[in-house]
């Protein structure tokens, strides 16, 4: 099932290895957690946080050697969702390409799904 919630680009798995690379903290992270909480204007945003543990009900994901461990409350709201990362002149970051999305907010922040 957890090869259906979510699929990383290269350039995505690149950039997870790259900041995992960079943590200097302990516990050591063994990913990274996504997530979806209420927030935003349109209701749901994404979350995106170093993972250090795999929770009992996580969903993970293995791709090109890092893992990335979805919050079995968010599956729901990810399922076929791409995650990217994005660099252009003036910004950077993870871009999710979520099918499920009905509607976005002005600065992209959150999103609806029905």
């Amino acid at each position: 099932m957890a090869n259906n919630i979510l699929t990383l680009t290269e350039s995505a798995v690149q950039r997870v290895r790259h900041i995992m690379e960079l943590r200097d903290e302990e516990p050591p992270a063994i990913g990274v957690r996504i997530g979806v909480r209420n927030a935003g204007c349109s209701g749901m945003s994404y979350s995106m946080d170093y993972a250090t543990e795999v929770s009992a009900m996580d969903e993970v994901v293995e791709t090109g050697g890092v893992k990335v461990m979805v919050d079995p409350a968010a599956i729901m709201f990810l399922i076929g969702t791409e995650l990217d990362f994005k660099e252009e002149k003036l910004s950077s970051g993870f871009v999710f390409n979520n099918p499920n999305v009905t509607s976005t907010c002005g600065c992209g922040e959150s999103f609806t799904v029905n």
